[in-house]
C-alpha cells in the first residue's frame, strides 16, 4: 500500500555524495575531526584542513603525516578567504560561536556545511557507517541520537556476509565486462542486462560470487549471457567455498528485531553501493 503523502516527513534525503577529486574544508584536528578526514578520504576528496598543531588528534597527525590528498594549515580559521575554491565545510571544533559565523559565511556563499554538534547549522548529518570495499551501510537519525544509530550499526554489521564487498567488487567487474559485450544504455539489451545480473546475484551464494575470477567470468558470459540462463559455480570452472566463520545473512524477519527498539526516533538505514563506472 502507498503511503499518504501527509505521513512523508521528518527524514532526510539520503544520498552517496560523490567527493572525487572535490576540495572540503575541514576546521578542526580533535577525535570528531579525526573520524571526518577518514571519511572524506574513502571518498577520494581533496582536503585543507585547518587547526593548531597543539590540539591534533595522534589519528589527525597521522593523516597529515601520510596522505598526499591533504594539505595542512597550522592555525585557526582566517574568514572568508578561506572558503575560496572549497566545495564543502565540515567544522569540528569547541568555539560555538566561531562555527556558527563559518556556517553563515558557507551559506552566504552556498557552500553545503556540516557543523559538528549543532544541527540547526548542518546542511547534511553524518550517520554511523559501515564499510566493507564498495558497500557503504549509514544508519541516520537525523540528528536525533547518534549513540542509538552507532548501536544499530554495530546489530547490523554482525548480520552481514563476511566476504560481502569483495563479492560487489567482483559483480561490479562483471558488471562491466557484460557492458563491454552487450554495450547500449537503455532500451531492451539494457532491460536484458539488468534481469541477467539479478539472477546470477539472486542464484549464486555471496560466497561464491567473491570467488569469481577472470577465467570464471568469462565463461559466466559465454554460457550464461549468450544462453541466457544462469550456470552453477561449478559449471564455470569454480566450486563452493563456505567461510566457517561467515556471519548470518540480514533477513527481513531480522530487521523488525534490530531496529524495532528505537521506536519514535526518526531513523533510517541505507545500503550506498557505490558503482563502478
Amino acid at each position: 500500500m502507498a503511503p499518504e503523502a501527509a505521513s512523508l516527513s521528518g527524514g532526510s534525503l539520503l544520498l552517496a555524495w560523490q567527493l572525487k577529486d572535490k576540495t572540503v574544508l575541514i576546521v578542526g584536528g580533535g577525535d570528531v575531526a579525526s573520524g571526518r578526514i577518514e571519511s572524506v578520504l574513502v571518498a577520494d576528496a581533496r582536503i585543507t584542513l585547518i587547526a593548531p598543531r597543539a590540539g591534533l588528534h595522534p589519528l589527525t597527525k597521522r593523516f597529515i603525516d601520510t596522505s598526499d590528498r591533504i594539505t595542512y594549515h597550522d592555525r585557526v580559521f582566517a574568514g572568508p578567504q578561506d572558503l575560496e575554491g572549497v566545495d564543502m565545510v565540515l567544522t569540528a571544533i569547541d568555539d560555538v560561536e566561531a562555527s556558527r559565523q563559518i556556517c553563515a559565511l558557507c551559506r552566504e556563499r552556498k557552500i553545503p556545511v556540516n557543523v559538528a554538534d549543532i544541527p540547526p547549522s548542518c546542511d547534511f548529518y553524518f550517520g554511523s557507517q559501515i564499510r566493507s570495499g564498495p558497500l557503504q551501510i549509514m544508519i541516520s537519525t537525523n540528528g536525533n541520537s547518534p549513540k542509538l544509530a552507532n548501536i544499530i550499526r554495530k546489530k547490523i554489521e554482525r548480520c552481514i556476509p563476511e566476504h560481502a564487498g569483495e563479492a560487489i567488487e567482483k559483480v561490479g567487474e562483471l558488471r562491466s565486462k557484460l557492458k563491454e559485450r552487450a554495450p547500449g544504455v537503455g532500451g531492451e539489451v539494457g532491460k536484458r542486462r539488468m534481469r541477467w545480473m539479478v539472477d546470477v546475484c539472486s542464484s549464486w551464494d555471496m560466497d561464491d560470487l567473491a570467488l569469481l575470477d577472470d577465467t570464471m567470468m568469462a565463461r559466466l558470459l559465454d554460457e550464461g549471457w549468450e544462453k541466457n540462463t544462469v550456470p552453477r559455480i561449478e559449471d564455470v570452472g569454480g566450486h563452493h567455498k563456505k567461510a566457517a566463520n561467515a556471519h548470518p545473512v540480514l533477513s527481513s524477519s531480522l530487521i523488525p528485531t534490530v531496529l524495532g527498539f528505537v521506536a519514535g526516533v526518526a531513523c533510517t538505514a541505507v545500503v550506498l553501493l557505490r558503482r563502478r563506472r
